[in-house]
């Protein structure tokens, strides 16, 4: 469960949206969520590690933890 205050600009837009197709402002505002969510993960998990790296490895350290033959 999720409740957003909204401008009410926003508000209006999306009521009348709503009115006009006989969708729910929920299903809209649902839509708008799901279409960001993935850039918006992308954006501050890579700022997230950015800010706070973590180890790295080089490509031997790999293939000696992973017992690999080169």
């Amino acid at each position: 469960m999720l409740a957003i205050r909204l401008p009410e600009e926003i508000e209006a837009r999306l009521t009348r949206l709503a009115t006009k197709t006989g969708r729910t402002k929920t299903f809209y505002a649902k839509e708008a969520i799901l279409e960001h969510l993935d850039e918006m993960e992308d954006k501050y998990l890579a700022i997230d590690r950015l800010e706070n790296p973590g180890k790295r490895w080089t490509l031997d350290e790999l293939e000696q933890d992973l017992d690999l033959d080169r």
